[in-house]
């Protein structure tokens, strides 16, 4: 993975740790599960976040860092933790200009309080956000023209090639399927490429639309210069879209934490542990099969407190 300039504070813990979760409603098809923990990396740079952001960081230089996110961005947060810790300027275009004026909710206020720069802008130019003109004109009007832009998700080619190590360090581990929840694609791209061919990867998109496998290919073929690995997309489990869950999904979660001594995050991880079960429950694995759920994220702002929209 790319080097980082100066401290983060904490030494990243890699490769995360590979736990295995006893678990009858998997027991009793044969399936094992094991629990990626990329939430335990970093205490500021959670999960895939580190993974993605850490060469884009490097390649920034120094120069201010612009990124984009909702009003409970994961993805934000995470840059502007990263700008703290590193002594880089950081700018947070956040979608909906209604939120302009109001009070900061908690995961804006983080956000602020680590130094990130705070510019609303409406849904139409949030959406417009990655045309050249667009971009250019929200540059300007911050003033951070020779700014490091990173995408909203943080996915891109470099982030890509950074989560290419996730894979790798589920080589050789008896790991058949990897199994993660899917915002914008970047993390499916680098793991599917970095997992030996023998095993697959499986991506459970948190948002309707049934764009993620076009996406998906795209950063794969900007990363690699093709499609890398084996993968596939399960889009049943989206529960309604994103930034929405169920009373069903929060029972659900909370029973799979109390079960595995695990925080589960809502909007992302527990829609794929819940997918997960229930492609068990299916026999969509063959017995013998052993699962790494990868768990990207932990939830915000404190494990066990109610769940909070997040952003990709």
């Amino acid at each position: 993975m790319s080097a980082v300039p100066g401290p983060l504070g904490t030494a990243p813990r890699l490769p995360s740790p590979l736990l295995e979760a006893v678990d009858e409603r998997f027991a009793r098809h044969g399936v094992r599960l094991l629990l990626k923990r990329d939430d335990l990396i970093h205490p500021d740079l959670v999960g895939n976040k580190w993974r993605k952001l850490t060469p884009n960081l490097a390649a920034a230089a120094g120069r201010t860092l612009v990124t984009f996110g909702g009003a409970y961005s994961n993805h934000l947060r995470a840059t502007a933790a990263a700008g703290r810790l590193l002594g880089l300027p950081t700018l947070g275009v956040v979608r909906g200009q209604e939120l302009a004026g109001r009070p900061l909710n908690p995961s804006l206020a983080r956000c602020a309080a680590d130094g990130m720069r705070l510019r609303f802008v409406d849904r139409s130019t949030y959406r417009r956000k990655t045309e050249p003109e667009t971009l250019a004109e929200i540059l300007r009007a911050t003033g951070t023209e020779d700014a490091y832009v990173v995408p909203e998700g943080g996915s891109n080619a470099l982030a890509v090639r950074g989560c290419r190590t996730l894979g790798e360090e589920l080589r050789g581990h008896g790991v058949d399927v990897a199994a993660l929840a899917c915002g914008t694609g970047g993390t499916l791209a680098g793991l599917a490429a970095g997992l030996a061919p023998d095993q697959r990867a499986l991506g459970i998109p948190v948002l309707k639309g049934g764009f993620l496998g076009a996406e998906t290919e795209s950063l794969q073929s900007a990363a690699f210069g093709g499609r890398r690995g084996t993968w596939s997309l399960d889009d049943r489990f989206t529960f309604g879209g994103y930034a929405r869950t169920t009373p069903g999904l929060d029972a659900f979660a909370e029973d799979f934490g109390q079960r595995h001594g695990l925080p589960v995050e809502r909007l992302y991880v527990a829609k794929m542990l819940y997918g997960l079960v229930a492609l068990t429950e299916e026999d969509a694995f063959p017995r013998g099969t052993t699962v790494a759920a990868v768990i990207t994220g932990a939830p915000f702002p404190a494990a066990g407190s109610a769940p909070q929209a997040a952003s990709r």
